[in-house]
């Protein structure tokens, strides 16, 4: 991926997590820390990149946490909805910040709540984009039993994204994990086959089944380090590349 003063894509979806939204080791949301990645996104839009956000909700709630835990009263497929609401949560605080910044954006959500979101629509969310509104898309899928990082993928696919963006708090894909192995190698580019083989801690193997499945290149990169989303966006070497084997050199 070359460097240039130009979007080297045309459309991205980036997923972010829910702990995007706070501070290392604390829950709920810092409205400095989103503020800080707003920044980001808008500089990439102004590149002239399509750019839309899929939102995690771990900050707040993860419907997997309730599962096998004896004594919950609370049903898993429920959890999971929980979930779903907490990335809305996330959402309409991404939007304020990118708004208070000066972007125009669009909230839209798998699970209808009119009152403060769009319903997600592939048709309409794929106009705002070409409008050059920075859309949203929270709720996950709107089914339970699927993680965000496959919401990201299908979302990825369904508005013809040119790569889907994973912003991570490490700069790429490890061998191992780099905060307890600290002999842990940074992978440059690696394909999906390797990814799956090696269980390597990337998304959740359905996600990674569905871009491989359909071409869906993936960067994997840190979000933490100021810029690197504009650079993601450029083309610029950040991160892991992820794709067919027949692109990695």
């Amino acid at each position: 991926m070359a460097m240039t003063e130009k979007p080297a894509f045309r459309r991205v979806v980036l997923k972010l997590s829910g702990e995007s939204f706070c501070h290392a080791g604390e829950r709920g949301i810092s409205m400095d820390e989103v503020t800080l990645i707003a920044k980001q996104v808008v500089r990439a839009a102004k590149l002239g990149c399509q750019v839309a956000i899929v939102i995690g909700g771990g900050n707040i709630l993860r419907g997997a946490q309730f599962k096998g835990r004896h004594g919950d009263n609370i049903q898993e497929a429920t959890a999971h909805y929980m979930g779903m609401l907490a990335t809305v949560i996330n959402g309409l605080a991404m939007q304020d910040a990118l708004e208070s910044l000066g972007a125009d954006t669009r909230l839209m959500t798998a699970i209808r709540m009119d009152g403060v979101a769009e319903p997600y629509i592939r048709r309409r969310a794929r106009r705002h984009l070409e409008k050059g509104r920075i859309v949203i898309l929270a709720a996950g899928t709107g089914s339970p039993f699927v993680t965000t990082d496959t919401a990201a993928a299908q979302r990825a696919l369904e508005l013809e994204a040119d790569i889907l963006l994973k912003a991570t708090q490490v700069d790429g894909v490890y061998s191992d994990d780099p905060k307890k192995n600290p002999h842990a190698v940074l992978y440059r580019q690696l394909d999906y086959h390797t990814v799956r083989e090696q269980n390597l801690r990337v998304m959740d193997q359905t996600a990674i089944t569905q871009c491989m499945e359909h071409d869906m290149p993936i960067l994997v990169f840190n979000f933490l380090n100021e810029g690197n989303i504009e650079r993601a966006v450029r083309g610029e070497r950040v991160g892991t590349f992820i794709g067919k084997r027949a692109n990695i050199e």
